[in-house]
């Protein structure tokens, strides 16, 4: 049986909502707060705001961000997972950056994951996945001209999920989305550089119009120089900060 790991709505209303949102009840959503909480934390890593070394109080960001310790834990405990937060047994957690060699491995293996997944999406996806994939697509280059990076990246999230599984092949899925979330922070940063949008529309379609007629070396390579695209953009980011 084959799996989907595309964002589902409810993952990317959870995404857009603030850390102390509680909509719904005392009880409402506390994954959507421990996502936002992620989300705000990673991206204060990744801009230098929270600076390596840093420790990371459980109850003073519960306070700044007006919930309970459970989910600033709980989003500790993802970051950690990413390489941002590095958990010290009994002496709690501190902000930890990968370094640039780090990154440059993190990245170069996920061009290759990327790569062999999107190869394989030409030759496996059915007429379903791929109808599925363009209107993603289109739903991307809506958004470049919106301008909109944060909805940008939850759809973009949603856009290369589906190439993962479009590969038909579980494991690597797998294995790629569990790479990715390790570099999903960096990802994310590069939204916010002047033109990232539409050069990142123009990269996506290259790989799609590989995909859609069926060109596995041409739907690899396009997806590995996105890839590399991506870290140079982060490069930038970061280095401008």
């Amino acid at each position: 049986m084959s799996r989907s790991f595309a964002p589902t709505p409810s993952s990317k209303a959870q995404a857009g909502r603030s850390p102390g949102s509680r909509a719904g009840g005392q009880d409402a959503a506390p994954r959507t707060r421990t996502e936002a909480l992620r989300l705000q934390l990673a991206d204060e890593i990744v801009s230098g705001v929270l600076e390596p070394g840093l420790p990371l109080d459980e109850q003073e960001l519960a306070a700044r961000f007006g919930v309970s310790r459970t989910p600033v834990r709980e989003a500790i405990r993802q970051l950690s997972a990413s390489g941002l937060v590095q958990v010290r047994p009994h002496r709690g957690a501190v902000v930890a950056l990968p370094t640039p060699a780090q990154l440059d491995d993190m990245f170069e293996a996920m061009a290759e994951l990327e790569g062999l997944c999107a190869g394989l999406a030409a030759r496996n996806m059915t007429i379903a996945e791929r109808s599925g994939l363009e209107a993603l697509h289109e739903a991307l280059r809506a958004l470049v001209h919106e301008g909109d990076p944060t909805r940008y990246h939850e759809t973009n999230e949603a856009f290369h999920a589906a190439i993962y599984a479009g590969s038909h092949n579980a494991y690597l899925a797998d294995l790629t989305l569990m790479t990715r979330t390790r570099v999903a922070p960096f990802r994310r940063a590069q939204f916010r550089a002047t033109g990232r949008l539409g050069g990142s529309y123009q990269e996506h379609d290259l790989i799609v119009r590989a995909i859609l007629r069926g060109d596995r070396a041409a739907a690899t390579e396009a997806m590995r120089q996105h890839i590399g695209i991506v870290r140079d953009a982060f490069r930038s980011y970061a280095g401008a900060g």
